[in-house]
């Protein structure tokens, strides 16, 4: 049986689909885009995009009973592979050694023209 996990402190799913899904132990989150919780998106440059992106996972994950400690895998999205140096150095102000396992792609485009789109997979506490 899957729980549905949904917070007001993170952007309400825009689509037919869950900000994340809880299997077991399991925690399966949504991509997050850098929309605030009030759906408004975060101008600027990828470092403020990537920022938010990451609150709105902090707050779903909490809403999981679990944390950015307990992710083990994320998934990047990025709009240009040129900007992995800026999007990294903001990733690694919220992840701590034992880094989670990660992937990191450049796509075509994503949803509301943003510049970055991250999906995690965590263990509940």
């Amino acid at each position: 049986m899957k729980d549905i996990v949904e917070t007001p402190a993170a952007p309400a799913a825009i689509g037919p689909y869950s900000q994340a899904a809880v299997f077991g132990n399991l925690v399966v989150t949504s991509g997050q885009i850098p929309l605030r919780p009030d759906g408004t998106l975060v101008e600027g440059g990828i470092e403020a995009q990537t920022r938010q992106v990451l609150e709105n996972l902090v707050a779903v994950l909490e809403a999981a009973g679990t944390g950015l400690d307990r992710v083990v895998k994320t998934t990047v999205f990025l709009a240009d592979m040129n900007e992995f140096a800026a999007m990294n150095a903001i990733y690694a102000d919220y992840f701590q050694a034992p880094y989670p396992a990660r992937s990191t792609v450049q796509v075509a485009r994503l949803p509301r023209d943003v510049r970055v789109e991250i999906e995690v997979l965590a263990e509940r506490h």
